[in-house]
């Protein structure tokens, strides 16, 4: 059986960024959650784009999501202390 799409309004995009695939809001949303992170939490920048840019790269990534873990990868790739849930083939790294 498979699993119904959890946004319907969203349209299926494989390999798309939220940013590029969802409803303008939910994208707003995320980009405010990340913004507030603090700042020993969050990864610099140019980091971020690393890691979205190996998740464009990634059979995971449905619409801004990440298939592995259910996450915004927006939101995951942000994070200091996070890794890129996908065990079998880690497209990025936490950092210290």
């Amino acid at each position: 059986q498979r699993r119904a799409f959890p946004y319907p309004l969203m349209e299926k995009c494989r390999r798309c960024l939220l940013l590029e695939s969802a409803e303008g809001d939910v994208y707003r949303e995320i980009a405010a959650r990340v913004a507030a992170l603090p700042e020993a939490e969050r990864v610099p920048d140019a980091v971020y784009r690393e890691r979205l840019a190996a998740c464009k790269t990634c059979d995971q990534l449905l619409s801004g999501m990440c298939l592995k873990c259910g996450c915004y990868v927006e939101f995951r790739a942000a994070f200091r202390k996070r890794d890129c849930p996908n065990a079998a083939d880690r497209k990025w790294q936490a950092l210290a």
